[in-house]
């Protein structure tokens, strides 16, 4: 009995003297484990420490982010103000012969209510659509000149242009390049912000770049983009064009078309053109016409009126793996020469078929598209050195390029200089001159005459050559056009025409409107 007293306070005491213990433990962080490999010998919070160290940014690292996020700011600063949103209209002209209503209520209904008469009804009645279109243009010069993509201004019957500070200029065209996708603007403005025009020859793939432009509508306009160079030279195979685009990744869209495509720098190495996507929206893959090309076009249209590329008179394919090995070359490059046209340049050096051009002018030639631009981007009469492989030996020519022959309708004239007297006129080419025997005269040839017009009461004709405007001696359109912009309604113009082997003046009075 004094046994059992004595034993339950004991345990009762034993009990609290272990959870004492443990708290004791507990509290003073005693580490009775075995570290490992992984473990911390300076402790837990040590390691948390040094985990932490480990995954923040450095101050160099933050001021190295912040200077190439400057280098981008300062890029698209410098261009912005250059790029300009261009709105185009074409007037569609559809011609309606009859009223539907005929074939149920007959003809005497419509003379009855509408006092017409069958002659009268007989006449066709023109409807008019407008079809809008809207792009994107760089300012190459602070006199208004602007370069956009031929499509977007293409048979444009009235051109506005918006720049960055939101003004509103009518455009007209100094002149187009169908065959390069590119159009000069001109509208009457000083003191604009011109971009400057980088060398595309320089810029190299994996280099950063901005697209500028105003994608889908103008609510987007001056919308920044980036990516990088993707590929240079890239052609979608279309003979009749010259195609050497530079692919990107930084995204173009609808309405982007003639935007700029802008280095580092802040310099302008190409005119944003076209997209290739299954959807319509962009899908990785934008192209843009390299600047050093779009520089020749600029040129000759401020100065000639007109594209003027070099000619060597050749028909050329590629050279696969097989033509390589039965040709004896050593590589698959260049361009195997199928036919020399009679009386070309080409023919007059002594090159032949079944040679392969292997350089042009110290250049390697790399395919055939290559050889076309090359030849393309010379001027007619230069002097060129042209290198060939013939039966596994090399041979040097030299050879004096002529002019591309049957060049395009390069310009097309305003709205307001067409509707003066009815015509459209465009520069006489190599082409046309020997259609049509002009060969060694000058002036603008006439391409349509509207037979309502003041122009097509008086006899002109498609074909005629307009050599004189009130005895001002006419050379291209650009001076044509400059001509008639001097003339008022109610003014007489005085034309020299050309027609066949036959001179003759007609004079026309400016229509009063």
């Amino acid at each position: 009995m004094n046994r059992k007293r004595w034993i339950l306070p004991v345990a009762v005491g034993s009990s609290l003297l272990i959870g004492i213990l443990i708290t004791i433990i507990v509290t003073a962080n005693f580490d009775f484990t075995k570290h490992g490999i992984a473990s911390n010998t300076n402790g837990s919070k040590a390691a948390y420490i040094e985990a932490s160290e480990q995954s923040s940014v450095s101050a160099k690292d933050l001021a190295l982010i912040d200077h190439i996020n400057k280098i981008f700011v300062q890029a698209a600063k410098k261009v912005k103000p250059s790029v300009v949103t261009i709105y185009s209209e074409k007037v569609i002209k559809v011609l309606r012969y009859r009223s539907p209503f005929d074939f149920f209520f007959g003809d005497d209904f419509f003379n009855q209510f509408f006092q017409q008469s069958p002659r009268e009804r007989s006449k066709p009645q023109t409807d008019k659509y407008i079809q809008q279109g809207m792009g994107s243009g760089v300012i190459i010069r602070s006199d208004g000149y602007i370069l956009t993509n031929y499509h977007v201004v293409k048979e444009a019957d009235d051109i506005r242009v918006i720049t960055t500070d939101r003004k509103k200029y009518e455009a007209k065209v100094v002149g187009t390049d169908p065959k390069t996708d590119l159009a000069l603007l001109k509208i009457d403005a000083s003191n604009l912000p011109a971009a400057i025009l980088g060398d595309s020859d320089k810029l190299q793939v994996g280099e950063w770049v901005l697209a500028i432009g105003n994608p889908f509508s103008e609510r987007f306009h001056h919308t920044v983009t980036k990516g990088i160079v993707s590929a240079k030279g890239r052609t979608f195979g279309n003979v009749k064009a010259y195609e050497n685009f530079i692919q990107t990744d930084a995204p173009i869209n609808p309405g982007n078309s003639g935007g700029a495509l802008v280095n580092l720098r802040g310099e302008v190495v190409g005119i944003n053109s076209a997209i290739v996507t299954p959807t319509g929206a962009f899908a990785g893959m934008g192209f843009a016409i390299p600047i050093n090309m779009a520089k020749k076009v600029v040129k000759d249209l401020m100065t000639k009126g007109k594209v003027v590329r070099g000619w060597l008179g050749v028909y050329i394919q590629p050279v696969d793996e097989d033509l390589a090995k039965a040709l004896g070359l050593r590589e698959n490059r260049g361009a195997l020469v199928v036919k020399v046209q009679e009386d070309s340049p080409a023919e007059k050096a002594g090159i032949q078929t079944s040679d392969v051009i292997i350089k042009f002018n110290g250049v390697e030639v790399e395919n055939p598209d290559h050889l076309k631009i090359l030849v393309g981007q010379a001027n007619p009469g230069t002097k060129v050195e042209v290198v060939v492989n013939r039966d596994g030996k090399l041979k040097t020519f030299q050879v004096t390029l002529g002019e591309l022959p049957g060049e395009q309708k390069e310009t097309k004239l305003s709205k307001k200089a067409k509707e003066k007297l009815g015509i459209e006129v465009q520069n006489l080419t190599a082409d046309l001159a020997r259609r049509y025997g002009y060969e060694k005269v000058s002036g603008v040839i006439i391409t349509s005459v509207d037979p309502t017009s003041v122009a097509g009461r008086k006899g002109l004709r498609e074909g005629d050559l307009i050599k004189e405007v009130n005895r001002q001696k006419i050379n291209n359109v650009r001076e044509y056009e400059a001509a008639l912009e001097k003339l008022k309604p109610g003014d007489v113009v005085l034309f020299l025409i050309q027609r066949g082997e036959s001179n003759l003046f007609v004079a026309m009075e400016i229509p009063k409107k």
